[in-house]
């Protein structure tokens, strides 16, 4: 009894205080070196002191290869050295790319990768988990898992994550409605992931999880299938409907460094790693640093042209959360401003499909004169196939629908909140067919994969696909297109 009296009388001397002030001025608890239950030291947080923020987890996905898409594997090494500076362990963090960039013969300097025009090297120290043919959504499927059995190759590491554990998930690539590329067959899928995602929530092996995705469309994947009860936070680069895009390119404001033929980034994906290195992280939270994203990605609110609409979905209630606790914290930044949402000056760039070409032409204009017939040539068989895949799919659409209705259907877009399709195997399936007959899709067509969703919407059968794929596709040589030759085989 006589303690709680005392508390009491601190309580109520306090108030009196508060409510008053003193002689000099109000009161000040921190000059008193009495300190509230909500005045925790700067940047730190009850999770903190009650030891409960376990361990830090990480994966870092790029989905691409090819010098044309460095930008992928560029942004993917920032976000690794983002989070060891942060203090997150190596052994804790997982990273899949396909490693054809730093020692390509391109790279105007070997063995390094940059992410910024006066950025450095950000390659150096980078583990090389799962490399080349090892980058598959079946082994990032298991490493997200824990499932150490299922691993194909690589150096074997997975998310041995316990319950008080919390991951961020990082992928940068390109994208279509419902998929997200992989170097490797096959591409991921909208529904395969989310229910990876449901099996690792069911499994108890995590507190919260954190996931940022760079690509095309990347809304889709996350569109009317993503639960809000599985404590994971997304964002994504852009909505159901939009293009990402690439930047810090050559001819653009700012340049890369003279010597470099290709984009060095993309768009929302340095504004988010940017945003980070630039400020106290125990200060940030996830949700200023999604508003910040936001904004810069939106490129003056040109969504057309340049920018595109960064998206939420999942538990929004993990907003609320500083950053650090899935980026880590680095001691550098200790007296960095918090997150001010600042404004940013519009950035110049590419569209993600359109990158590829401006690397061939950036490559063609400096190449020598006995390399550009060779060069120009990838360039029309690339442009010619583009062409094909589209006028393909026109066709298809007027096979099964008439002239008058196949853009209609075909380019349909359901209500936010819907899913991209209702039948995910019935979409594995059409474009299995269509690749059959008519060739890969290659990461161009991937914009197409909202034409084969409504395809499945509107009960389209199998052979009827099949039967109009035949008469649009007679005379293609479904295996001629060299230059990447990869698709979508589920």
């Amino acid at each position: 009894m006589a303690k709680g009296l005392s508390v009491m009388w601190v309580f109520l001397v306090l108030l009196v205080l508060v409510r008053n002030g003193k002689a000099a001025g109000r009161f000040d608890p921190w000059e008193s070196k009495i300190r509230m239950p909500t005045e925790m030291a700067e940047g730190t947080n009850q999770e903190d002191l009650e030891g409960e923020i376990g361990t830090r987890w990480a994966i870092l996905v790029a989905g691409s290869s090819g010098y044309g898409n460095y930008r992928h594997q560029a942004d993917v090494c920032h976000a690794y050295q983002l989070l060891i500076k942060g203090g997150l362990k190596e052994e804790n963090i997982v990273v899949f790319m396909y490693d054809d960039i730093a020692k390509s013969e391109l790279n105007p300097r070997p063995g390094v990768i940059i992410n910024h025009p006066q950025g450095d090297d950000v390659y150096a120290g980078v583990p090389k988990d799962y490399t080349g043919h090892q980058v598959t959504t079946e082994n990032l499927y298991a490493v997200l898992l824990g499932d150490k059995k299922a691993v194909k190759g690589g150096s074997g590491k997975v998310i041995d994550s316990k319950p008080n554990d919390r991951i961020f998930i990082y992928y940068s690539d390109h994208g279509g409605p419902g998929v997200l590329g992989m170097p490797n067959m096959p591409f991921l899928y909208a529904m395969d992931f989310i229910e990876v995602l449901k099996k690792k929530h069911a499994a108890g092996t995590y507190r919260k999880m954190v996931i940022y995705v760079e690509a095309c469309e990347s809304g889709s994947i996350f569109e009317g299938i993503m639960p809000k009860d599985m404590n994971i936070y997304v964002t994504t680069a852009s909505n159901a409907q939009e293009n990402s895009w690439g930047t810090y390119c050559p001819g653009m404001e700012p340049p890369p460094p003279p010597e470099y033929i290709t984009c060095l980034g993309d768009l929302y994906s340095v504004a988010w790693m940017e945003d980070s290195q630039g400020h106290n992280l125990k200060r940030e939270t996830i949700k200023q640093q999604y508003e910040t994203v936001k904004e810069r990605t939106a490129n003056a609110n040109d969504f057309v042209n340049s920018g595109s609409h960064v998206m939420e979905y999942g538990s929004r209630s993990i907003r609320a959360e500083k950053l650090y606790l899935y980026q880590g914290f680095d001691p550098a930044t200790v007296n960095f401003p918090p997150n001010n949402n600042k404004l940013h000056m519009p950035m110049e760039v590419v569209n993600q499909r359109d990158a590829e070409l401006y690397f061939m032409w950036q490559l063609y204009k400096r190449s020598e004169s006995e390399k550009k017939t060779e060069i120009l040539k990838q360039i029309k068989d690339t442009t010619r196939h583009r062409t094909h895949l589209d006028e393909s799919i026109k066709l298809i659409g007027s096979l099964l629908y008439g002239p008058q209705k196949n853009e209609a259907v075909l380019n349909s877009v359901r209500s936010p909140g819907l899913p991209l399709v209702d039948d995910w195997s019935c979409l594995k399936s059409m474009v299995r067919v269509f690749e059959k007959h008519c060739g890969s899709l290659t990461q161009y067509g991937m914009k197409h994969m909202r034409a084969f969703a409504n395809i499945c919407n509107n009960g389209v059968s199998q052979a009827s696909m099949e039967e109009a794929c035949l008469a649009t596709c007679d005379n293609h040589d479904a295996g001629q297109w060299h230059p990447s030759n990869k698709g979508f085989s589920a």
